[in-house]
């Protein structure tokens, strides 16, 4: 068993794309267009794992709403103050900004993409 992707539906696509791949540095892989909607897929290369962002023709104009069942997506980071200082460079701005996890170096944050789905960045995952 491989874990493929994750997807997600999407409300305006280009602020989608720009802050999976400019911010976040996944790679759009594959554009396929289905009868009602269009796939996204982006990759990282590293591992080789997907989130697939889902553009539907009817898209509602306020948005999606997620249930309380979901929780985030997680992204390890190399250096979270380098990403930092992206984040603010790109006009975002954290949900929680950096923090010691552990007191031994671990440090995450959490960041939340246009359609309000929350990230987790871990800089230096010791446990």
């Amino acid at each position: 068993m491989k874990f493929l992707h994750s997807m997600i539906r999407v409300r305006n696509l280009e602020k989608a794309l720009d802050f999976y791949t400019k911010l976040l540095g996944l790679k759009l892989t594959e554009e396929r267009r289905l009868d009602d909607c269009t796939l996204y897929f982006l990759t990282d290369e590293e591992s080789g794992v997907q989130v697939e962002l889902t553009y539907n023709d009817e898209t509602p104009e306020e948005g999606y709403v997620n249930g309380n069942a979901f929780g985030h997506f997680a992204f390890y980071c190399d250096n979270l103050d380098e990403f930092t200082n992206k984040v603010t460079s790109m006009g975002y701005e954290y949900l929680h900004e950096p923090f010691d996890l552990n007191g031994k170096g671990s440090k995450i944050a959490f960041i939340k993409d246009p359609d309000g789905n929350e990230i987790e960045l871990i800089e230096k995952v010791i446990w």
